[in-house]
């Protein structure tokens, strides 16, 4: 049985390092045959590509393992958008997978409907963060929406990375409740269980010994909260001079904010690291002393789990589905969106006691155990592929 997982590109991401795992894990089952369809990636947002076969874009008899179709871009673009979906039709016809999984928004609209022109029996869609919501203007969200609608009702199955994922798409009317599953997003354990305070490692980032540092991994782009951390920087640092914080990732907006450290005169306490493959993110925990998640619009962000697996507590804006993970004085702390006070008060709470972050990081190291291992994500949707397929009438 064929599968074809579509994705708009393949940077260094939560969604993309999830589809990634899940057709190499799926590729080990017997009886499928998967293969991975993406747009093109930016080079200073990193590129997966290297992690499955790359070949030219276009139509083959048999369908190679990562197919890359140059006009599957992220931005709205009509010409593009129109010979996206030509190509993806396209290929549907020549290689007739049984199944279509899609991700991320633009991917996932476009791949929806080639799959329904090209008559795929069974079309799956992951949700791996939303599309509408108040992180955007009523014009976008009215677009957004609509068009998820259009392709909510040709989806057979919905793949939620977080129960709040599926609670907001049921309340704009797209799909029924039984159309949904959750998968968590699932990632390697062990690098991340056995990450450890490396002396080595903090010295060659500038880190002292006794220095507190707060961690922050995503993306240098808008909505993914770095501007609130860089507001209450100089409070925190008043109250407790030994905080640095650590910021892996690069983006658009990475030299404004090195900037605007400079501008405030607390540049020596902020370490951008730039982009970093994901096999070095293990280490880099392992240096943190805590988490900062304070994104704006995320299913339920990777760098959350991975955290507790560390063994290191959190710290999160109560946003989607970061308060599934982050129980409050359990694993750590959530915080209104915004509440810049509140955010304030229970960074600096992690930052002052070490045996609570010891407790909170423990206790989520055991929660994650359960939860996120890529061994139990790749099954479910394994599971859920011969499920469908049995409903169907297909042969597996």
């Amino acid at each position: 049985m064929r599968v074809t997982h579509v994705i708009t590109r393949l940077i260094v991401g939560g969604a993309q390092e999830n589809t990634v795992a899940s057709v190499l894990g799926l590729r080990q089952k017997p009886g499928l045959e998967v293969d991975l369809l993406s747009g093109p990636s930016s080079a200073l947002e990193g590129s997966l590509e290297s992690l499955v076969e790359s070949r030219v874009s276009g139509v083959e008899s048999v369908a190679p393992q990562l197919t890359i179709v140059p006009e599957l871009v992220r931005p709205i673009h009509p010409l593009k958008d129109f010979i996206a979906l030509r190509r993806l039709t396209e290929i549907f016809q020549q290689t007739k997978p049984a199944i279509v999984h899609t991700h991320s928004g633009k991917a996932g609209v476009l791949g929806r409907f080639a799959a329904q022109r090209a008559g795929v029996p069974l079309i799956v869609h992951t949700i791996h963060g939303p599309s509408f919501g108040r992180f955007q203007g009523p014009v976008p969200n009215f677009i957004f929406r609509s068009a998820e609608r259009r392709a909510g009702a040709i989806t057979t199955h919905f793949v939620s990375v977080a129960d709040a994922m599926t609670e907001q798409y049921l309340a704009a009317g797209i799909g029924r409740a039984e159309q949904y599953t959750t998968i968590r997003s699932g990632f390697t354990l062990e690098p991340f269980l056995a990450a450890k305070n490396d002396p080595q490692l903090r010295a060659r980032w500038g880190i002292a010994p006794d220095e507190i540092v707060i961690g922050k991994i995503a993306r240098l782009f808008k909505l993914k909260g770095h501007d609130d951390l860089l507001l209450v920087a100089p409070h925190l640092l008043r109250r407790n001079p030994k905080i640095k914080f650590l910021l892996v990732g690069d983006g658009d907006l990475g030299a404004g904010f090195k900037e605007a450290a400079r501008q405030l005169g607390i540049e020596k306490h902020f370490v951008f690291t730039g982009l970093v493959p994901p096999t070095e993110v293990p280490a880099l925990i392992g240096i943190m002393d805590l988490l900062a998640h304070l994104s704006l619009r995320e299913g339920l962000a990777r760098a959350l789990p991975q955290a507790l697996a560390a063994g290191r507590p959190v710290v999160a804006y109560d946003c989607d589905g970061a308060k599934e993970v982050c129980l409050e004085n359990e694993t750590g702390f959530l915080v209104r969106p915004g509440d810049l006070s509140g955010l304030t008060e229970q960074l600096l709470l992690l930052a002052s006691d070490a045996a609570l972050r010891g407790r909170l990081g423990q206790r989520g190291r055991e929660r994650v155990r359960n939860q996120f291992a890529v061994e139990k994500m790749v099954d479910s949707l394994h599971r859920l592929y011969l499920e469908l397929a049995a409903r169907r009438g297909l042969r597996a």
